[in-house]
Formats: C-alpha cells, sequence, structure tokens
C-alpha cells in the first residue's frame, strides 16, 4: 500500500513541538528550582505531556496516562524517556513552580509576536490598529472557594464557587495575551490597568470596571488615549455640550466636554478633562440603544472611537476561544499551582496552534484547526501541506479509480 501524498517521518505534535526551543525550557526550569530534587522527570517532558492532554482535551489524570501507553513509541521520539504514573504527574503539577511555564509562555510570545501580527499591506486596517491594546480579564470557575476566593453565589443552593480569574492585556492586531495576571474571582479588574506599561501614543480599550479617575490622569500625562464606557452613576462639571444630527431630524452623535473631580485626603486634588461621546447603536434584530463612551482624546473622529470600543471584543472572543477549544472545565490538581500550570500549558498550546494557523496560507477557523490537530495529533502527516490540500489524497483515489475516457474511433 503506498504511502499518502502528506506522509512525513514525523508525528504532526513534533512538527508542533518544533517551535519549541527544548534547552531553553529547561534552563527556565533550572533558574526556578524545577529540576531539584527530579531524576527523570524533568520539565522538557512535564511540558510535552500537559500539551499532549490540553490539545487532546482530556479531563483526567487517568486519561492521560492511559492514552500515553499506545503512542509510547511516538512519544519516546519526541523526548518523553518516562510514561508517568498518575501520581508521579500529579507531584510534578503540584511541586514543580508555575512560574516555569510562564517563562516559557513570555519566551514564545517574544519569540512570535511578529508573526502574529497582522500585516496591514494584505487588507486595510485603520491607522490605529497598531497601537490599540485591550485589557479585560475571565473568570473560570473552580470546584472548591478555598484555593481561590469566588465572588457571587449560586442562585438555587446560596453557595459560594471558587473561581480564579485571568486578567489579560492583548495587542489588537496579535490575538494573543501579551501580559497575564491571575487573581481570585473577588479581585476587582482595575488593579490591572497599570499606565506605566503603555508609552507615548498607545491606544487601550476597556470596560467601565477600569475606570479610575487618578490612573485616567496619568495615562492623560503620558499622552495615552483610553477608551471605555461611561458608568451612569458617575458625577461630573460639564464644559460644552453639542449635538449633531442626521438631515432627517434624527440625532446623529453628542459630544460633551467634561471635568472629573476627585478629592485626595494625601495630595493634590484630581481634575479629569474627559469627552463623552454618545451614539446610536443599531444591531440586525435589536432594539436600538444609546451609548456612551468616555475618553481623553478631544480630538479623533467620533466614528474611530466607536470603532476603537467596538473592537475590544476582540479579547471577548479570546476568552471564548480558549474555553471552548482546551479543557477549562476539569484540572488535572486541586492545589493553585496545578490549576496555574494548567492555565499556562492552555495559553501556550493556543499561541503555539495561532501560530501554525499564521503560517498556512489556506484559510482555517481556529475551530476546525485546533479540532484536525487533536484528531491527527500523532499522525505522520505533514501539517502544512495537509492543511494547504486536505483533500489531495482523496482526489488521487478518485482519479485512480475512475475508468479512462475512451478513445475516438475513425467514424466518430
Amino acid at each position: 500500500m503506498n504511502k499518502g501524498t502528506h506522509f512525513i517521518g514525523q508525528p504532526m505534535y513534533g512538527q508542533l513541538l518544533n517551535l519549541l526551543d527544548r534547552p531553553k525550557i529547561l534552563r527556565f526550569s533550572r533558574e526556578n528550582g524545577g529540576e531539584r530534587y527530579v531524576k527523570h522527570f524533568d520539565a522538557w517532558q512535564h511540558l510535552v505531556i500537559m500539551l499532549y492532554a490540553v490539545i487532546k482535551r482530556f479531563d483526567s489524570l487517568r486519561e492521560i496516562t492511559d492514552s500515553m501507553f499506545p503512542e509510547a513509541r511516538k512519544l519516546a521520539h519526541l523526548g518523553v524517556s518516562l510514561m508517568p504514573r498518575r501520581s508521579t504527574l500529579s507531584d510534578a503539577n503540584a511541586r514543580r513552580k508555575e512560574c516555569v511555564f510562564e517563562a516559557v509562555y513570555r519566551d514564545l510570545y517574544a519569540t512570535y509576536k511578529g508573526e502574529l501580527s497582522s500585516d496591514s499591506r494584505r487588507r486595510q486596517v485603520p491607522a490605529w490598529l497598531k497601537r490599540l491594546q485591550i485589557i479585560d480579564s475571565t473568570t473560570i470557575t473552580l470546584f472548591s472557594n478555598l484555593i481561590f476566593k469566588g465572588v457571587g453565589r449560586h442562585p438555587k443552593t446560596g453557595k459560594k464557587k471558587g473561581g480564579i480569574k485571568v486578567h489579560a492585556n492583548i495587542h489588537a492586531n496579535e490575538g494573543v495575551p501579551s501580559d497575564i495576571r491571575f487573581t481570585s474571582a473577588a479581585t476587582n479588574d482595575s488593579f490591572m490597568l497599570r499606565p506605566s506599561n503603555y508609552a507615548n501614543g498607545d491606544i487601550v480599550a476597556l470596560d467601565r470596571a477600569y475606570i479610575d479617575y487618578a490612573k485616567f490622569e496619568e495615562l492623560t500625562r503620558r499622552e495615552v488615549t483610553y477608551v471605555t464606557k461611561m458608568k451612569k452613576n458617575l458625577v461630573y462639571e460639564k464644559e460644552s455640550d453639542t449635538m449633531y444630527m442626521h438631515p432627517e431630524g434624527v440625532m446623529g452623535y453628542r459630544v460633551q466636554h467634561v471635568v472629573f473631580h476627585k478629592h485626595v485626603k494625601e495630595g493634590e486634588d484630581i481634575a479629569h478633562h474627559a469627552r463623552i461621546i454618545t451614539y446610536v447603536d443599531i444591531k440586525k434584530g435589536k432594539t436600538q440603544k444609546l451609548v456612551s463612551l468616555l475618553t481623553n482624546d478631544m480630538d479623533m473622529e467620533v466614528e474611530d472611537i466607536v470603532a476603537i470600543y467596538r473592537k475590544r471584543w476582540e479579547i471577548e472572543l479570546l476568552f471564548k476561544q480558549l474555553k471552548q477549544n482546551f479543557p477549562l472545565r476539569y484540572f488535572y490538581g486541586e492545589s493553585a499551582n496545578a490549576i496555574k500550570i494548567q492555565v499556562w500549558v492552555t495559553l501556550i498550546a493556543n499561541l503555539l496552534l495561532m501560530v501554525m494557523q499564521k503560517r498556512i496560507e489556506r484559510s482555517w477557523s481556529f475551530s476546525n484547526l485546533a479540532t484536525m490537530f487533536r484528531i491527527m495529533l500523532m499522525y505522520y502527516v505533514n501539517c502544512y501541506t495537509f492543511f494547504e490540500q486536505p483533500e489531495k489524497d482523496w482526489l488521487k483515489i478518485i482519479e485512480a479509480d475512475s475508468p479512462p475516457a475512451e478513445e475516438p474511433t475513425l467514424f466518430d
């Protein structure tokens, strides 16, 4: 039987792992004490097995360990010299510090962020897109309130559920987090807004949970633009109020220049100047509603301010992508360290698949790409040629089985 046209002497998982730097990962582990008292199960093997589990969407340690035995020879070629028992993997998740996997993720982001950036030459993008950063958070529900303090109560039982809150900062033209922080679900989002993290000319899109006049004033002094949604209970002083109407007599948008005052006990009181832009949000099949945005940019076109805030939805799509394509409902350990390791490995898997998606010219949705990788992870298939022409082998079979065309006779 002939091999397929996409055959290669390395499983698809090995091609994905080629994006990682094994010596560097082991160095990160040694620097953070991850190899102390370790005889066989080093950080590379730990990461390879955790990535395998996350991409395959396994829900338990038993599924991970049992599924590796049929793939033992293939995994051995990828640097896994030990088939770990459940206790070995559980101990590694509890003892090896999560900062090892954090270092791996941050190094991968620094290495591949150039590839992940959108190419403005291929399509028309706004001039502000490369300067736009988005911050937000998502809560991952946990089994207990003891590790990470939960927020809210179950509507029927009245019990609190624990939760880990993942705070993320992304560049709008990259689609993966550039900065990540973990807290309990009860932690307020506003701590993630750090004006010192942004440079002159940057734009930050955020939701109203991040409203803080002191931080907004510091962003203004640093010449960083922010765009957020207004809260209904904000108190301010109006300097001007202008409404722009359509020729039909319908409001187009309203612009108010305002000042927010904040008293500071020890220090100078804050007087923050900003602009409130109110527009009519029109969506298909939904009732029209007025939306008010708050920004410190006094000159940018209203249409651009609205487009910047709408672009904030990119980070919500990222959170949805992570939760739908990776196992974040069940965890492989009960300690805070094990939970954080699994989230970091999920972020690493997401970044690696995003790099593969960028390298493949044919258009694939992330969900379809992740599903195909999950099915074919240990197949000896060239992932680049397969994802460019997945139907090539099938077309060759059809062509070989189809009867030859009849040759015309002299009298035809």
